[in-house]
C-alpha cells in the first residue's frame, strides 16, 4: 500500500483507475481497543481507500483522554462536593511523550488518564495550559517507545475552502471515531477561555461532538492542520459547524509550553471591528475599502503611543455618526480584510518586542505607522 506523502496525487490516480470499478465499502465490526483496519478490499473506491489509509496511519498517534475534577456546589443541604468526570481527545507530537489537547479538556483536572489505540493506558501530567488559544500540552512517561508515534503537522495557511478534511476523536466516548467533511471556512474568530479571541480558526462540517475536543483535524496527506475545539450548536451536538485551532498556531503554542510553561502573545492595544458599510459611508471612503476600524486605541498601549487615534463621534444614541476614525488596512504589507486577519497575524506571525508597520487610512489619507508590540496585559483589549 502506498504511503501518504503524495496523498492527493494518489487519490487522483486511483480515481482515474476506479472509473470502471466501483463498489461499496465494508462495514467494520466494533472492537474494544485496536480499531485499526486491515487493508481495505479491492472493491472499495478511491476515497474509501485513502480515508482508510489515513486512519490506519494516524490513529496510533491519537489518544482518548479521561479526566476527573473535584467540584463543589451549593445545594439546599449546604455545600456539596464531588467528582466530575470528562472525556476528550489528543495526539502525540514527539517521542518524549508530549501530547496536545484542548485546555478546556484538562484544566482543573486532578487525574488524567490517556488510552492508546492498542489498549496501552498511562497517567499524564500537565506540562502547560494556554487559555488564550485553548491548547494544553500533557506528557506521559513509562510508555514504550514504539507506542509513541508522533503526528506530522501541515501548513494551516495553505488550507482552502472546499478542501477535504478528516477528524479522529472520541465523540460521546466512542473512541477512535473517524469523520469526514470539508473546510467550510477559514480565518474565523472564536472566543478563547480568556478575554481574548482566537483568530485564523478553521470552520469544518466534519462531525465534531463532545469528546472530539483536542483531537486532530487532518488533510488528505494525513497531516494535522488543526485541533478540534468547538461547535456551534443549540443542542450541544454536531450541527455541521465545527471549529479547529489552526496547526500553525498550535505548533507555536506547544513549543512554548514545553520550553517555558507559558505562551507570550503580542499586544497592539486597540479595540474595534470590521469596517462596515455605515462606517465607509460616514468616513467617505471608497466602497471597496477593507480593514479594521479602530474604535479605541488603549491609553498607554503600543498603538496609542505610536500615534493611532480612537474614533470620534458626532451625536448620541441612534443619531451617533462617525466623525473620524483610523482604519488599519494592512500590517507589514499584508492586507487585512477585517479584525480576524489582524488577530491571526499578531498571534501566529509576531512576538512581543517586534516592530510592525501598519498601513492606516486617516481622513482619506494613507500613512504608515510603526508600532513596537508588547506582551499581552492581564486585562486586555480586543487585540
Amino acid at each position: 500500500m502506498s504511503t501518504l506523502t503524495h496523498g492527493r496525487r494518489a487519490l487522483i490516480a486511483v480515481l482515474l483507475a476506479a472509473v470502471l470499478t466501483l463498489g461499496a465499502g465494508a462495514i467494520l465490526p466494533l472492537q474494544a481497543q485496536d480499531t485499526t483496519t486491515a487493508n481495505p478490499p479491492v472493491t472499495t473506491d478511491a476515497t474509501e481507500t485513502l480515508f482508510s489509509q489515513i486512519y490506519n496511519q494516524v490513529s496510533p498517534s491519537v489518544v482518548a483522554i479521561s479526566v476527573s475534577k473535584d467540584v463543589s456546589q451549593t445545594t439546599p443541604l449546604g455545600q456539596q462536593s464531588g467528582v466530575e468526570r470528562g472525556l476528550g481527545s489528543g495526539f502525540v507530537i514527539d517521542n518524549a511523550g508530549y501530547i496536545v489537547t484542548n485546555d478546556h479538556v484538562v484544566d482543573g483536572a486532578n487525574s488524567i488518564e490517556v488510552a492508546f489505540v492498542d489498549g496501552t493506558l498511562a497517567r499524564a501530567r500537565v506540562i502547560g495550559l494556554d487559555p488564550d488559544s485553548d491548547i494544553a500540552v500533557l506528557q506521559v512517561e513509562d510508555v514504550p517507545a514504539d507506542i509513541l508515534q508522533p503526528v506530522n503537522f501541515g501548513d494551516s495557511d495553505n488550507l482552502f475552502i472546499g478542501e477535504s478534511v478528516l477528524a479522529i476523536g472520541s465523540p460521546f466516548g466512542e473512541r477512535w471515531t473517524l469523520t469526514s467533511g470539508i473546510v467550510s471556512g477559514v480565518d474565523r474568530v472564536i472566543s478563547a477561555l480568556s478575554n481574548f479571541s482566537i483568530g485564523g480558526v478553521i470552520q469544518t462540517d466534519a462531525s465534531i461532538n463532545p469528546g472530539n475536543s483536542g483531537g486532530p483535524l487532518l488533510n488528505l496527506d494525513g497531516q494535522v492542520v488543526g485541533v478540534n475545539a468547538q461547535i456551534a450548536s443549540s443542542s450541544g451536538s454536531n450541527s455541521g459547524v465545527g471549529f479547529a485551532i489552526p496547526a500553525n498556531l498550535v505548533e507555536r503554542v506547544a513549543h512554548q509550553l514545553i520550553d517555558k510553561g507559558y505562551v507570550e502573545y503580542s499586544y497592539l492595544g486597540i479595540s474595534g471591528g470590521d469596517l462596515s458599510l455605515d462606517a465607509i459611508e460616514q468616513l467617505s471612503l471608497p466602497s471597496d475599502t477593507r480593514g479594521v476600524l479602530v474604535g479605541e486605541a488603549t491609553a498607554g498601549g503600543p498603538a496609542a503611543r505610536a500615534g493611532l487615534n480612537s474614533a470620534e463621534f458626532n451625536g448620541d444614541g441612534a443619531d451617533q455618526m462617525l466623525k473620524s476614525a483610523d482604519v488599519i488596512t494592512a500590517i507589514n504589507g499584508q492586507p487585512l480584510l477585517g479584525m480576524a486577519d489582524l488577530i491571526s497575524y499578531l498571534a501566529s506571525d509576531t512576538q512581543p518586542g517586534d516592530k510592525v508597520t501598519l498601513t492606516v487610512l486617516r481622513g482619506g489619507d494613507q500613512m504608515s505607522i510603526d508600532v513596537t508590540l508588547t506582551p499581552r496585559p492581564a486585562q486586555p483589549a480586543n487585540s
